[in-house]
């Protein structure tokens, strides 16, 4: 009888299992999304019970090109390194070298806010979870694409206006991250890479992950970004991320990142080494600034509460704790979802804009958390289709253009230097009956004015970028015709130039 019982119950747990992991289902929906959606290829892996159970590629690594992406290639995870950052500054504070509640000025005096008082409170715990006041991607004009160092940005900051009061709102910082790298940097002499690789690549085997562009072709097998332009993905460069790397600058692959969400659901255990202790786990993952969450109405995941943590985003999905974080670099979009109390994480790494990294998550989520079935797929890129289709800031400036007219000035009077308080010089040249701007420290972008109507002109940009392509530059006068600076007019939801009002130093 106890031999027919046992015989009964391996049955029906090799029955779960195989339910569980329906893989080839799974694997037939991921591809047939990527089709959908046009991304020009993709990775996907998925971990469970302390496994990586499924890890493959979709598509292309390079549209023209014949690469077929796998498990082992790499992708840019961009904002993805956040948690990174975060985990070596909990090592750091149980080596006693930091504490949360430390003041940021203590070791980077120079470090300044919008005001005294900010400027002095704000702690360790307050740059990882997005509350000192600051807007969303604020300043990222500063860094991005720049070859500014990180001492030179963070000394920047303090000409930014608030959006929210100090600890009163989530303005998703970038600037706090290349702070809290910096801060590492200080209090070990060791470059943030260098901690990332001896605390956390090393003793997880993670040895296709780089943070350095100079180490990417040796690993070979990685994956080219691409922009998304005229509804063509289109190749572009890889930017080099190395001096603000703390906020995003890994490249690696899924069967890595599996790595590292296995440690985390291990509570930072790797085999016999604890890399990180409960305390700091908990740290870690303890809400730190929340989000209202709309009880009023139900949700897909049973959703009661959302918010961010230590370098995640936390929240309940279906009654367990989900633990998660985006990334978008220039070309590439990836995501990273953890169920802990399921040994369950999701990985999902691509390389385009138009990414379905949300729908891939959710249905393999479901699938193995036994949910209803869904076609994310579907419903995400119908919704999606409706948000650009609303989006109608460029079309509606080029609505407004004015044709037939002409600059209030001669072209040379227009030629000089402007400063932005927040990033440096930019200047205007007149070169061959054009004019050209300049920005000091962004070469890549550079380009050619085109007069647009009155004083405005349409920024021609040099190269092709992944997070903007329409923009103008207004030249501001005074009643006698005295140029006195710049506005800037580049409509998009990442990188904000109207935060440099430069104005005209000669």
């Amino acid at each position: 009888m106890k031999h027919l019982l046992s015989l009964a119950l391996l049955f029906f747990s090799t029955f779960v299992f195989a339910q569980e992991l329906d893989l080839e289902k799974l694997d037939q929906y991921f591809e047939q999304t990527a089709k959908n959606w046009g991304i020009p290829g993709m990775s996907v892996g998925i971990v469970k019970d302390g496994e990586i159970v499924f890890s493959k590629g979709y598509g292309l690594m390079e549209v023209g090109k014949a690469g077929k992406p796998d498990g082992n290639t790499l992708y840019a995870i961009a904002s993805n390194t956040k948690a990174f950052t975060s985990f070596i500054i909990a090592q750091l504070v149980e080596e006693g070298k930091l504490d949360w509640d430390d003041k940021v000025q203590e070791y980077l005096p120079y470090f300044e806010l919008y005001n005294p008082f900010v400027s002095s409170q704000t702690t360790i715990k307050d740059l990882l979870c997005h509350r000192v006041g600051l807007g969303t991607f604020s300043g990222d004009i500063i860094w991005y694409k720049s070859n500014l160092s990180s001492k030179e940005i963070i000394r920047r900051i303090k000409y930014l206006e608030p959006k929210f009061d100090f600890r009163d709102g989530f303005g998703y910082s970038n600037l706090m991250y290349i702070t809290a790298g910096e801060l590492i940097k200080t209090v070990t002499d060791l470059t943030w890479g260098e901690n990332v690789q001896k605390r956390i690549l090393d003793p997880l085997g993670m040895d296709r992950t780089v943070y350095a562009l100079n180490e990417l072709e040796g690993k070979r097998n990685f994956a080219t970004p691409h922009a998304f332009e005229n509804k063509n993905n289109i190749p572009i460069p890889y930017v080099d991320w190395e001096e603000v790397a703390a906020l995003g600058g890994i490249i690696s692959s899924v069967n890595d990142i599996g790595k590292w969400m296995i440690c985390n659901m291990n509570n930072g255990i790797v085999n016999s080494d604890t890399l990180i202790t409960a305390s700091s786990r908990n740290m870690l993952w303890k809400m730190h600034n929340s989000f209202t969450v709309n009880h009023t109405k139900e949700n897909d995941f049973n959703n009661h509460f959302r918010g961010y943590g230590l370098g995640w985003g936390l929240a309940d999905y279906y009654g367990c704790l989900r633990v998660s974080h985006g990334g978008g670099y220039d070309g590439m979009i990836s995501s990273v979802n953890m169920i802990p109390d399921e040994k369950l994480g999701v990985v999902v790494l691509t390389n385009g804009m138009n990414a379905p990294t949300s729908a891939i998550t959710y249905y393999a989520l479901n699938a193995f958390l036994g949910e209803e079935e869904k076609d994310w797929s579907a419903e995400m890129l119908e919704a999606g289709k409706k948000r650009k289709n609303s989006d109608t800031r460029i079309s509606t400036r080029k609505e407004k253009r004015v044709m037939n007219t002409i600059p209030s000035l001669p072209y040379e009077k227009y030629a000089g230097k402007y400063n932005s308080a927040i990033y440096g010089e930019i200047d205007v040249k007149q070169e061959d009956n054009k004019l050209r701007i300049y920005f000091e420290h962004t070469n890549d972008l550079s380009a050619t004015l085109e007069h647009w109507h009155y004083d405005v002109w349409k920024l021609n940009w040099d190269k092709t970028h992944a997070w903007f392509s329409f923009g103008t530059v207004k030249f501001n006068m005074t009643n006698n015709l005295e140029i006195t600076g710049l506005d800037f007019d580049v409509p998009n939801n990442d990188i904000f130039f109207e935060e440099l009002k430069p104005v005209r130093v000669n």
